[in-house]
């Protein structure tokens, strides 16, 4: 998948474990767990803007974009 999540890069940099995220948040523990995996289909823009605003960056900081390479 060319969507890379860095959920748990940007937790490494501030220092913070994906439970208290989740407390800070009131989002639960599976549903940020899902989305730090990369396994998460969608993601709302106000929990994005929740993130952003809890861990004090852009959303490109969490979502990256990578073309995925064609194999000939």
């Amino acid at each position: 998948m060319p969507i890379i999540v860095n959920l748990d890069v940007m937790l490494a940099r501030r220092k913070m474990t994906l439970t208290e995220l989740s407390e800070r948040l009131g989002i639960s523990i599976v549903n940020l767990s899902i989305l730090k995996q990369g396994k998460s289909r969608a993601v709302r823009f106000s929990t994005l803007e929740s993130i952003c605003r809890e861990l004090d960056c852009q959303p490109g900081d969490i979502l990256e974009y990578r073309s995925e390479l064609i194999k000939e």
